[in-house]
């Protein structure tokens, strides 16, 4: 597949916290960052997502007395699974991991950050209708075509990379810069959403210029 020049990379949430040893790490997160830095020169355009919680988020476990971590609660806006305290604003555990040197990205997209709904993708909060804001980056600086790389593939890249198409924008998910959680068989969920929704979904070796 040719990158185009105005193509973006959107590099999803490869966070401390995310990578082994961190409070929700993906299995073999930090992997991700090597086929990462492989591909970024290639691209004219890079965004970062950056996961940036307040303490006592609602998408944490310890916000809901007598609930675990992985359980799933339903709040105003639907089913919301409940993770370990991660990603907190202004944490060592927020900050990205030291050894991806990025520093041609262009914007870095917090989300996350409103108290009471959590934020997979990188267009919308967890409600599917209130925006981030990215989609208006992307038309306003016409930029076309996603292609999307981080943690964790079944989480935060694919909700994102299914509201790109929702959005019109052609998506293409990079799996061999992906780690995935598969927490209940989500993979397997999130590739059928792919599928219907019309994700593509390569490796970086197939990549071209």
């Amino acid at each position: 597949m040719q990158i185009d020049a105005n193509d973006v990379l959107i590099v999803t949430d490869v966070q401390n916290d995310f990578c082994p040893g961190g409070a929700l790490a993906v299995p073999r997160g930090d992997e991700v960052i090597a086929p990462i830095l492989c591909i970024a020169p290639r691209f004219r355009h890079i965004v970062l997502t950056q996961d940036w919680h307040p303490a006592h988020h609602t998408s944490f476990a310890a916000s809901h007395p007598g609930k675990k971590p992985y359980e799933s609660i339903e709040l105003a806006y639907g089913a919301q699974t409940l993770w370990p305290r991660h990603c907190v604003q202004g944490s060592p555990g927020a900050e990205f991991h030291p050894a991806l040197h990025l520093p041609q990205a262009e914007l870095i997209l917090r989300k996350g950050f409103r108290q009471q709904v959590d934020s997979y993708s990188a267009f919308f909060e967890n409600d599917r209708t209130t925006p981030t804001g990215l989609a208006g980056y992307l038309h306003e600086r016409g930029l076309p075509r996603v292609f999307l790389a981080g943690l964790a593939y079944d989480y935060c890249v694919g909700y994102s990379a299914i509201d790109a198409r929702r959005l019109g924008f052609p998506a293409v998910v990079l799996r061999d810069a992906c780690r995935a959680i598969d927490l209940e068989g989500s993979v397997a969920v999130m590739e059928t959403q792919f599928a219907e929704a019309g994700v593509a979904v390569i490796n970086t070796a197939e990549l071209t210029d």
